[in-house]
């Protein structure tokens, strides 16, 4: 028979905290987010303030009321209930770690002998109840769910997600964060040190291909703004492939098209915080990139359109760095960056079909796709 949930003490909750641990409850249910601290959107040293408290009222805000989804990714981290009569854990004291300020003998032989890892009860995935086996390859499970599909893949999980059946393929399918800056950085400063010096030469002229009474000579100090270009149009086209290619629904009767959009995006979507996955893998994105190198060829110049493209590539960058910071990073408060991670996990988990911008929201505003301000009505 299956054990049922352990009980916990406010003594033992209070210890455990002590320790380091991020442990808060919702009435009687009591959660280990120490594991999930740095990610929270709110920041880290929120969660930590409310460490060893009921934060059941903090759900529903304000300044935030938390989604299905996220309530439904607390309970990945459930590890017991509080003993009755001690639902109410002390509010915190100097220590900042969310319970008084004292903690007695008992208490501190209480901590010596307990691990600084709870033991987490909870599973990511009820693998019994789940559409997919989670003990295989995804990729070619995903195109079978049908209308199912895009409910499935926006309840997002806590766990890694394996694609391929073949070692090699999910190698591939896999990059750390900082490769995409060693393998394109010096791309863009090689060929922005190319554009620049053909530039420099001063043969190259706007609309040459049409007249060369009224063509318009582009010189080397006009390179910055051709380089800006490249980046403005990127934050379109980033925004444009998010909306319009990664949020694509697929008609539930095409397994093909399903799987393509796991493959592409919605493996993303189930699990928001694989460190592996976050950043787009060199070899596909060199397909993707020399494509619009070769768009940009047939349209402009060819050192006009190099310049463009390297602002464009340069712009690529910034934003696979932005998109791993906005979900492992830990930006001060009020911040810029803050903002937009708060944003971006809202896009995750509640508004889908909206915030398809990520290292800006400028074009969220034109395209009326701005995730809306969540308004609280005053109580009486």
């Amino acid at each position: 028979a299956t054990a049922g949930p352990r009980s916990f003490s406010a003594a033992e909750v209070r210890a455990r905290c002590a320790q380091g641990a991020c442990l808060v409850s919702c009435h009687r249910r009591l959660y280990d987010l120490s594991g999930f601290v740095r990610l929270h959107p709110g920041g880290e040293q929120l969660l930590r303030r409310r460490a060893g408290t009921d934060v059941s009222a903090a759900l529903d805000g304000p300044p935030h009321r938390h989604s299905a989804n996220a309530r439904r990714w607390l309970e990945q981290y459930y590890v017991g209930e509080i003993e009755p009569g001690d639902e109410q854990v002390p509010p915190r004291g100097r220590t900042g770690t969310g319970m008084g300020t004292g903690l007695d003998e008992k208490e501190v032989v209480a901590a010596a002998q307990t691990p600084e890892q709870t033991d987490l009860c909870y599973r990511t995935v009820d693998v019994e109840k789940d559409l997919v086996d989670w003990q295989k390859p995804l990729l070619w499970q995903v195109g079978y769910l049908g209308e199912k599909y895009d409910e499935w893949v926006h309840q997002p999980v806590d766990r890694p997600i394996r694609l391929f059946h073949s070692d090699f393929l999910e190698f591939l399918s896999k990059t750390a964060w900082y490769v995409v800056f060693m393998v394109w950085t010096p791309v863009v400063l090689y060929l922005s040190w190319v554009s620049y010096t053909s530039l420099a030469q001063g043969n190259t002229r706007l609309f040459s291909s049409f007249t060369t009474e009224y063509s318009i000579p582009v010189h080397k100090y006009y390179f910055p703004f051709i380089f800006l270009l490249g980046m403005i149009l990127w934050s379109l086209l980033e925004y444009l492939i998010h909306r319009f290619v990664f949020h694509m629904k697929p008609p539930a009767s095409n397994y093909y098209l399903i799987t393509l959009h796991f493959l592409l995006h919605g493996q993303h979507h189930k699990s928001p915080f694989d460190s592996s996955r976050l950043v787009f893998p060199p070899v596909p994105a060199s397909l993707v990139i020399g494509f619009f190198y070769g768009v940009l060829r047939l349209l402009l110049p060819q050192v006009l359109g190099l310049s463009v493209f390297v602002g464009g590539l340069c712009g690529y960058v910034i934003y696979d760095m932005m998109h791993y910071y906005l979900h492992y990073g830990s930006p001060r408060k009020g911040t810029y960056l803050y903002g937009l991670k708060a944003y971006h996990v809202k896009h995750h988990f509640e508004h889908q079909r909206s915030g398809f911008g990520i290292s800006t929201r400028f074009w969220d505003y034109p395209f009326r796709t701005l995730i809306p301000e969540e308004t609280f009505k005053k109580e009486d």
